[in-house]
């Protein structure tokens, strides 16, 4: 980094550059804060640190969710359009009685015989392909999204004997040292691991028809310069929608080409389903779509509905010579608490269909998107799969220039109305829309309405 920090109000810094979150808040231009908000994003810095980021212009001081609504500390309410780690709803009640249910009981780790772990991971295991199912698939339980992505790279080093990771330019897939080292989005300041190559996502608006075989190319290519360098391949690593590059889910079944490019050259296709699983893209998985059987597929967020509960399951042969050579023990992974609460996410998106939901009302919220399209220009591409769905904003059509500008406004203008979304994208010009997956048809077009209103004052602003 080069740039110095500048000071700002509020005790905080603006952020140098290489370091800049999409949506995030800056102190240095926060002039409508209550003092309320203004001594609360002081307490934060002094008591969290100055590494703790908030969305908006404006941040959002929530108190309280139900559904797809969120509530501010003054009792407004906020469509939520964003948030897709409590995929069933905010709190959503069956969820909250299991829980409360199995802390009354016991809750102890892994090392002694329960029977809800078990129950849990044979109805999780029921959800996945032959490959994967109960009879070939294994489980492992962990708390976070980046403890299972760092477990899976544990067991694909130790199946390979390699440890080359191929990725996406800017994809993002956890926090600790060695996911960090995967993970672009976190900007310039995080360098890349030298045993990771990355490809251009499989944009499709921008790469055209030819995208799929150009990106199984790029894979083969990537593993191909790892191994010039004297570094075997190991995995691909891809979040099925691909969320943090811009969300590109089509067309269905490009997948398949990149999975068998990574395997022809020696790796492991993991598929990172920590996004897109659990309901989201209309399939219960996100790979599903794509006709393609992963060797490891890592689960979190909405795994527990707000719980903190993630894991991995994997083909039971790849898990053998991990198994030979190491203990797996997570103290709090899998523990009776976070089964229950699991379980109960698998029954109630079972018991209110909410992967039919999200399709359903995903595919309503795509049709109602590309409608307004045909009425204001800045819209270029409108894409998704289910309630996972990006649309991204160009200064021109022609040109397809990211509206990146555009962008941060229309998010905040939405925030202003008190619609949740955020933004994704190297040019950071693409709507990021995620809702619970209980958002119904009637919020699908409040979500519309606001958008339409928000555009329309774009346009007469320019």
């Amino acid at each position: 980094m080069t740039d110095a920090t500048s000071s700002s109000p509020h005790g905080a810094t603006t952020e140098p550059r290489g370091m800049a979150m999409i949506n995030a808040f800056d102190p240095a231009r926060a002039t409508a804060l209550t003092p309320h908000e203004q001594t609360m994003v002081a307490r934060r810095r002094r008591l969290l640190g100055p590494a703790y980021r908030l969305f908006y212009e404006h941040p959002v001081h929530l108190v309280r969710g139900e559904g797809a609504w969120l509530f501010d500390a003054a009792g407004e309410r906020y469509l939520d359009c964003y948030n897709n780690v409590a995929s069933l709803g905010h709190a959503h009640p069956s969820v909250v009685e299991a829980i409360a249910t199995q802390a009354r009981q016991l809750n102890t780790h892994t090392r002694y015989l329960h029977d809800t772990v078990l129950d849990y991971a044979e109805a999780l295991l029921a959800s996945f392909p032959a490959a994967l199912g109960p009879d070939a698939g294994q489980v492992m339980f962990t708390c976070t999204g980046s403890e299972a992505n760092d477990l899976a790279l544990r067991i694909a080093r130790a199946h390979t004997g390699g440890e080359g990771v191929v990725i996406t330019s800017l994809a993002y897939h956890g926090v600790t040292s060695a996911l960090a080292e995967l993970s672009p989005s976190l900007g310039e300041g995080v360098p890349l691991g030298r045993h990771v190559a990355t490809v251009a996502p499989p944009d499709l608006y921008r790469r055209g028809p030819d995208m799929p075989a150009r990106f199984a190319a790029d894979i083969a290519a990537a593993f191909a310069g790892l191994a010039r360098h004297g570094i075997r391949p190991c995995a691909l690593l891809v979040d099925t929608m691909f969320t943090s590059d811009g969300v590109f889910p089509d067309p269905a079944g490009f997948l398949r080409e990149a999975a068998a490019a990574a395997r022809a050259a020696g790796a492991l296709f993991i598929a990172d389903e920590v996004q897109p699983g659990f309901g989201r893209t209309g399939t219960m998985w996100g790979f599903a779509r794509h006709g393609v059987e992963p060797d490891i597929v890592t689960m979190g967020k909405p795994m527990g509905n707000g719980h903190p509960v993630a894991g991995l399951v994997a083909q039971a042969a790849v898990l053998e010579r991990f198994a030979a050579t190491a203990r797996y023990f997570n103290t709090f992974g899998g523990n009776p608490v976070s089964a229950a609460a699991g379980l109960a996410v698998l029954r109630v998106l079972a018991e209110e269909a909410l992967p039919d939901n999200a399709a359903a009302v995903g595919t309503f919220l795509a049709e109602g998107l590309r409608d307004l399209a045909g009425r204001h220009a800045l819209i270029g591409d409108v894409r998704g799969a289910g309630l996972s769905i990006g649309v991204e904003l160009v200064r021109d059509r022609a040109t397809r220039d990211p509206a990146t500008a555009a962008t941060t406004r229309i998010v905040n203008a939405l925030r202003q109305r008190r619609v949740l979304i955020s933004a994704s994208g190297p040019g950071a010009n693409i709507l990021k829309i995620r809702p619970p997956l209980c958002l119904s048809r009637a919020q699908a077009e409040m979500f519309l309405d606001a958008l339409d209103a928000v555009l329309r004052e774009a346009s007469a602003a320019d």
